[in-house]
């Protein structure tokens, strides 16, 4: 019975062990198990997420309106959370996304996941350095952005410094409610017809 015991409790231990360096990595520096980000804490890391949400939607065009939402920390990471504001009809969620797309795969984000629902439609993709990213639909066809760290050191973490395209909101932002000439448009873009 001692033995089962025992054996039950390294068991128990090899797990907890295991459970606890998957969830910071193991690749990288043995040291402390996250490679290339040895050295960040969360304010870096919250710094870190709003490059690469400021880098995708520098590249969709014409230009959208975001706000800042949120940001929430975990216990070793921290994610960053956008509101688009700029209304995206149905028909035109798919080059949105299209767009978002193209530019995570020519940044090196590996897509992980891409739901292609009429309603909320979304991607999901990861860096090489452990970042998970976002873009989906939600309610009334909203947009949002999250961007989420690996485990990274503790610390303080502040608010994006980076002044939002579109107007502050307390609390949660409404419904989109910015019309775009493109983006709102309730037709699908015109594909050019092949030429002879």
């Amino acid at each position: 019975m001692r033995r089962i015991k025992r054996t039950m409790r390294v068991a128990c231990a090899v797990v907890v062990a295991g459970a606890l360096l998957a969830g910071c990595g193991l690749s990288g520096d043995p040291k402390n198990g996250r490679g290339p980000l040895a050295d960040m804490d969360m304010q870096g890391a919250a710094e870190r997420a709003d490059g690469m949400f400021y880098a995708t939607v520098g590249e969709i065009k014409p230009e959208i309106e975001w706000v800042h939402y949120t940001t929430t920390t975990g216990s070793c990471d921290v994610t960053r959370y956008w509101t688009v504001m700029t209304v995206v009809s149905e028909q035109r969620r798919g080059n949105f996304l299209g767009v978002v797309e193209r530019f995570w795969k020519a940044s090196d984000f590996r897509i992980k996941t891409v739901n292609p629902s009429k309603e909320m439609p979304s991607i999901i993709a990861v860096s090489k350095d452990g970042f998970g990213l976002m873009v989906k639909f939600g309610y009334k066809g909203q947009a949002f952005f999250e961007v989420t760290s690996p485990c990274v050191d503790e610390s303080k973490v502040v608010a994006p410094t980076k002044v939002a395209t579109g107007r502050t909101y307390d609390g949660r932002p409404p419904i989109p409610n910015v019309r775009s000439d493109f983006w709102s448009a309730e037709t699908p873009v015109a594909v050019p017809a092949p030429s002879p």
